[in-house]
């Protein structure tokens, strides 16, 4: 693993009753199973906070991911833990509120999110391969609606995201480079793609070379 500044290791959590400390913040929202975490989901919490002008991000451990199987996913504290690990940064946050919110669909979580933390705007984080499936997501044209979302580059998925079916029906709100630093501020529906650096990290990959005893 990459050597990194460990300072803020233990950032704390956000929680069902931590709007106040939020008000006026923009965050983030990466969401994933991050089975496990790695340094890509670093990498690109990183290149959002400087790009976007985040004041915080949020990786949103979810409990199980509805689009994937069960099978092979580690227990959620073991992630939560791993993540918290890797995160290492005092703007990067590491959370299972989902858990508590009980909610299973990013749509009602950005929902719950939106009438817990009032007064903060919100950023939904997500690759290219995200665009690409969001479709297949429920009721994925409602997180449209309700947050802006930047979305980035990832390796062989970029070119048939943006012509994919999410990227064609919000063509005439995709936001310029030059203005995602306000992008929380647009009035939404409203999207940008980024072309970050891109990493070389996954998830599947990590998974098999510890299945492998690699």
């Amino acid at each position: 693993m990459a050597r990194r500044d460990r300072k803020g290791e233990g950032a704390r959590a956000p929680h069902l009753y931590s709007g106040p400390l939020y008000a006026g913040l923009t965050v983030g929202i990466l969401g994933g199973s991050f089975n496990p975490a790695h340094d890509g989901h670093r990498h690109i919490s990183l290149f959002a906070l400087k790009a976007l002008g985040l004041d915080r991000v949020w990786w949103m451990v979810s409990p199980q991911n509805p689009l994937k199987s069960a099978a092979g996913m580690a227990g959620l504290d073991a992630r939560l833990a791993e993540a918290r690990a890797v995160a290492a940064h005092p703007r990067i946050e590491v959370t299972a509120i989902e858990t508590a919110l009980g909610t299973r669909y990013t749509a009602d979580t950005l929902a719950n999110l939106q009438r817990r933390f009032p007064k903060t705007r919100f950023v939904w984080l997500m690759g290219a391969d995200n665009l690409r499936q969001i479709p297949r997501w429920k009721h994925w044209t409602r997180i449209f609606e309700s947050v802006a979302v930047a979305v980035f580059a990832r390796p062989t998925y970029s070119l048939s995201a943006l012509s994919g079916k999410a990227a064609r029906r919000y063509i005439r709100r995709r936001v310029s480079v030059s203005g995602v630093k306000g992008l929380a501020r647009h009035r939404r529906p409203a999207w940008a793609f980024l072309r970050n650096p891109l990493h070389p990290a996954s998830a599947t990959a990590i998974r098999q070379a510890r299945a492998s005893g690699l």
